[in-house]
């Protein structure tokens, strides 16, 4: 009888931590399915909007406002010299 007076406050301590972590896992899992239908939607409804108005089907997964414009994204190749008088 001693023995299990010593070992069932850790016993009750490890299954509410299991409990609590089972639960925090299980609300990570449907976050992430939630956030995978939404994205799934809103690709889809990309997909419409861009077949009826006639243009290039695009990649899934990738929305085209955040592809960066390669003129903005990497500036001109050369050496960079230093500003002069006369560039002011």
């Amino acid at each position: 009888m001693e023995y299990v007076a010593v070992l069932l406050p850790s016993l009750v301590v490890g299954l509410i931590f299991w409990f609590a972590m089972k639960s925090i896992f299980n609300a990570d899992k449907s976050e992430r399915q939630a956030e995978a239908r939404a994205q799934a939607e809103a690709d889809a409804q990309v997909e419409a909007a861009a077949q009826a108005a006639g243009q290039e089907k695009r990649q899934p997964g990738t929305r085209p406002d955040l592809q960066p414009n390669a003129r903005e994204a990497f500036p001109p190749a050369g050496p960079s010299a230093p500003s002069t008088e006369s560039d002011k």
